[in-house]
């Protein structure tokens, strides 16, 4: 896959069929999407699959949020080449990218992507206040030669599947909730660090230790069944998401894992751990000992989930590996 990004001047030659987004998260509402460039690209060949997206939320722009993201951009990247997109086109949202007349945007974007197949969502906007839609996608479809597929959304539960929901159920710590929104198991990618070895040295319990990318959202503190993935090999465990109030100290907001019988040397790869259910909240206890006693708590509940969900375990990182 060619990753194009910080540039508004970009060029595919090649025919395309073309999706626009967001896409935080790339989620089970996305796949109508990603089926229908799929089924595109084994009609026509030479076709090539290119998804359209800015290199932070839109409205995190407009309204000046600090916006916490599903995946970042460059977990959005592995999510993208998993399931066969050719070309991601991260455009920077610049002032004159915002203030774009939407009958411009669908010209910039069709003469210098060559399309020839649009499929959006019901819901999507672009331009300038948000004035174009897909039914102006449809109204240009015959001047500029492309063809446009409306795919509705896809519903849980009565509610469109949508980042926001998705966000909702990890903040309230309900990650298989989260999971099935998603079609696959919420993540963090990160390097190991260099810790102070606290877990081994002084509880007995050795760990990895990430530091979550910045804006990256996670669940709420506390400890989480977990795999964690590390050259192509998975691995059950126990993680713990906080600020370790018992040790003494401050301490930034890490993700720290306990790997059940592992003894792999893991400083500075490359890791990807999946969070599968939620086992408690953090907090601090009135000693070591206490923490050390409830760790070894922790770790064997996070045994027996494992245990009771062999399948699961095996099913791994879900769709998109």
């Amino acid at each position: 896959m060619e990753y194009i990004k910080q540039s508004f001047s970009f060029e595919v030659k090649e025919p395309t069929v073309l999706s626009f987004g967001k896409f935080d998260g790339l989620h089970r509402g996305h796949e109508l999407l990603m089926e229908y460039m799929a089924e595109k690209k084994r009609e026509r060949e030479g076709l090539k699959a290119v998804v359209f997206t800015f290199d932070i939320p839109p409205r995190g722009q407009v309204q000046n949020e600090k916006a916490q993201v599903l995946t970042t951009n460059q977990e959005k990247v592995k999510l993208f080449e998993s399931v066969g997109i050719d070309y991601l086109i991260e455009c920077p949202f610049t002032k004159d990218v915002m203030c774009m007349e939407p009958e411009g945007f669908i010209e910039k974007i069709v003469t210098s992507l060559n399309v020839k197949f649009m499929v959006v969502g019901t819901d999507f906007r672009f331009g300038h206040k948000r004035r174009g839609d897909y039914q102006m996608l449809q109204d240009y479809a015959g001047q500029y030669g492309y063809e446009v597929k409306v795919v509705d959304k896809m519903q849980a539960d009565g509610r469109d599947i949508s980042s926001t929901f998705i966000r909702e159920e990890i903040s309230k710590g309900n990650m298989e909730k989260a999971n099935q929104l998603l079609g696959y198991s919420f993540f963090v990618d990160g390097t190991v660090l260099h810790g102070k070895k606290l877990g081994k040295a002084v509880l007995g319990v050795p760990t990895i230790n990430l530091l979550p990318p910045e804006g990256k959202l996670l669940p709420p503190f506390g400890v989480y069944v977990t795999i964690t993935e590390f050259q192509g090999k998975k691995y059950p465990g126990i993680t713990n998401v906080g600020c370790k109030p018992t040790i003494e100290g401050e301490h930034p907001v890490g993700v720290e894992t306990h790997l059940f019988d592992v003894s792999e040397d893991m400083y500075g790869a490359k890791v990807r751990v999946s969070f599968l259910s939620r086992v408690r909240g953090e907090r601090k206890f009135d000693s070591l000992e206490a923490l050390k006693f409830q760790m070894g708590q922790d770790i064997l509940y996070g045994k027996n989930y494992f245990g009771a969900n062999c399948l699961a375990w095996e099913a791994g990182l879900g769709l998109h590996g």
